[in-house]
């Protein structure tokens, strides 16, 4: 086919002047049956569908039909091939006029015949070539649904089709339009609404969905993330045309959706890429691999270029997703996989002194706040010791740089959660010291779209017909996109001084009671919302910042504050009970952190 391809001018000049000759045989045959010609006229039809055929090669030398002017099978072509097909029958038709060689109706039919025939050779080319092209390495593509059928669709699938990287791969369209319900652009199907999206998704084998309705306003793009995320869909959208500037919509044009598709705040960009240099030919490790953060984290991380990426959990299902969502294939069987628990220093440390990384992003961790309060000790045994021991065995390999994540419940903490998370960032600061590397936390709010957000608890909730839970109706949260919150890790390594813990700007926090209503109205159902009170540990407005630390010192970017942490020794922490009371273990945690503020406050002076 690819030879071919490359002969293009002499297979079409071949093939125009064969058809020449059989549609005048052909056309023949057909008098011969009506009785209105004789077999005599064979030859004569030979003849002249041989001297259409020169006429229909000089003549489309001249206009390069042939050589490439247009593109094969397009518009042009086709009104290019009409004008001298037309022109080549209308001058046999003239010279049949004289001595007759054929019946004179023969030249007329001929000519039409021909621009049938070789219309559809063409086609059928065209369509076989983008056929081949499409179907290679089809198996690695992303397979994506595409809500809308209308033009930007139908510019995103043949853009997906065309691609030469075969990123994406579209199974199927789902569209509200009635009259849309058996369309199909290039065989790939409407297999129905936005409502039939999560059947559809399973079905098609889908774990992607792109929004492909660039007029679409900010609640239809909300609703149609709330079904997708009640679905388990990753969601994409196709900007609006101001955004893309230009009349086709392709591939090249998908963004992430963001907080302001759902809540109404622009993302924050870190410019991620311009300083993440720092990775390209390194081995960087991830603990927490398969989570929300973690696996993002992986996925961005491939980008720049890593020598070796090695994606660290307990959990081997979340593994094999991270692997599958990043390589296309999810065998569990090569090394950029490792089963592991951050408890067990023995295990880790044989990792590391085998592999050696060089940048760790620790994100493994335990975060559901109303679980840690009834298990604080597990808090103390995963986000206190299990972060010691991955800094630990980082120190011994002499990981240049290592970013512990943590959370805005670090500030001025009132729970379980924010306990073990501030004193992560403290066990963090202890080891800044090292000589070797930079070790320093990065904090930041709710995390919109990981697994436990108030958006996936909402859809889940509303997909039931609710209620929809509130604890009170005055509580705030900070929120950002998974993106947001892995490119300020990967930024926190490059721009992070030893110890400190970086804070991105989030703007203004948001009424959870806001978001609720929002999801609700998009949902077009009447749900109930039930005040549940908050919970134990619970805060009515999150901090990013404690009482103590400087807020707005941004040395290096505007959207990026930096914070000092101070360290908290061994013997302190070796002092934390494993085993009593919960209250009582509660209770040694948050006087912890109450002398630990006590020591910040004299390093901010």
């Amino acid at each position: 086919m690819s030879r071919l391809q490359h002969r293009r001018s002499l297979v079409a000049s071949g093939f125009d002047f064969i058809v020449w000759i059989v549609a005048f045989e052909v056309w023949t045959a057909l008098k011969l049956l009506e009785g209105n010609s004789s077999s005599d006229y064979y030859a004569g039809a030979l003849l002249l569908g041989a001297v259409a055929g020169v006429l229909h090669l000089l003549l489309g030398w001249s206009v390069r039909l042939h050589h490439g002017r247009s593109r094969l099978a397009s518009l042009e072509e086709a009104i290019l091939l009409t004008l001298v097909s037309g022109a080549v029958g209308l001058l046999i038709f003239v010279g049949n006029l004289g001595p007759i060689v054929v019946p004179r109706s023969v030249p007329v039919g001929a000519t039409l015949l021909f621009l049938v025939v070789a219309l559809t050779g063409r086609a059928a080319w065209r369509r076989k070539v983008e056929s081949a092209r499409e179907h290679e390495d089809a198996a690695n593509a992303t397979p994506v649904i595409i809500v809308g059928a209308g033009e930007s669709g139908y510019d995103l699938v043949i853009s997906m089709l065309r691609d030469p990287d075969h990123e994406w791969r579209p199974v199927a369209l789902v569209d509200d339009d009635p009259a849309k319900r058996y369309y199909r652009i290039r065989n790939v199907p409407v297999r129905g609404t936005t409502a039939d999206l999560a059947a559809v998704a399973r079905e098609a084998g889908a774990k992607d969905v792109v929004i492909a309705i660039p007029s679409a306003d900010k609640q239809t793009i909300a609703h149609i993330n709330l079904l997708a995320v009640e679905a388990g869909l990753n969601v994409k959208v196709l900007p609006s045309p101001t955004e893309i500037l230009g009349e086709h919509a392709g591939i090249r044009d998908l963004r992430d959706i963001n907080l302001h598709d759902v809540l109404g705040r622009a993302p924050l960009d870190t410019d991620v890429a311009a300083i993440a240099g720092y990775l390209k030919g390194k081995r960087v490790l991830v603990t927490g691999a398969g989570g929300s953060i973690g696996s993002e984290l992986c996925r961005q991380i491939h980008k720049f270029g890593p020598a070796e990426l090695m994606m660290l959990d307990r959990d081997e299902s979340a593994l094999h997703a991270v692997q599958l969502s990043i390589t296309g294939r999810g065998l569990l069987d090569s090394e950029d996989v490792i089963l592991n628990d951050i408890r067990d220093i023995d295990a880790l440390r044989e990792i590391f002194q085998r592999r050696r990384p060089e940048v760790v992003f620790h994100a493994a961790a335990l975060k559901h706040l109303p679980m840690l309060e009834q298990y604080p000790v597990e808090a103390i045994k995963t986000n206190v010791f299990g972060t010691r021991n991955v800094l630990e065995v980082s120190r011994e390999v002499q990981v240049e740089r290592f970013v512990n994540v943590s959370t805005d419940k670090a500030a001025n903490p009132a729970s379980v959660l924010g306990y073990s998370k501030r004193l992560a960032e403290r066990v963090t600061a202890e080891f800044a010291d090292d000589e070797h590397g930079t070790y320093l936390s990065v904090r930041f709010g709710n995390v919109l779209g990981s697994r436990g957000s108030v958006l996936t608890a909402f859809a889940s909730q509303i997909a039931k017909g609710g209620p929809v839970t509130v604890t009170d109706p005055e509580v705030t949260r900070y929120f950002m996109t998974i993106a947001e919150a892995c490119q300020l890790v990967v930024q926190a390594a490059a721009i992070g001084e030893p110890g400190e813990a970086l804070v991105l700007d989030m703007g203004e926090p948001i009424k959870i009671l806001d978001v609720a209503k929002q999801l609700i109205e998009q949902s077009g159902q009447p749900i109930r919302i039930e005040f549940t009170g908050l919970r134990p540990g619970e805060k009515m407005h999150e901090e990013l910042f404690a009482d103590h630390e400087p807020q707005d010192v941004r040395p290096k970017h505007s959207a990026v504050s930096h914070v000092p942490v101070p360290s908290v020794s061994d013997a302190e922490i070796d002092a934390l009970p494993l085993s009593g009371v919960r209250e009582d273990v509660i209770r040694t945690l948050a006087t912890m952190c109450e002398y630990g503020n006590e020591q910040a406050s004299a390093v901010a002076r």
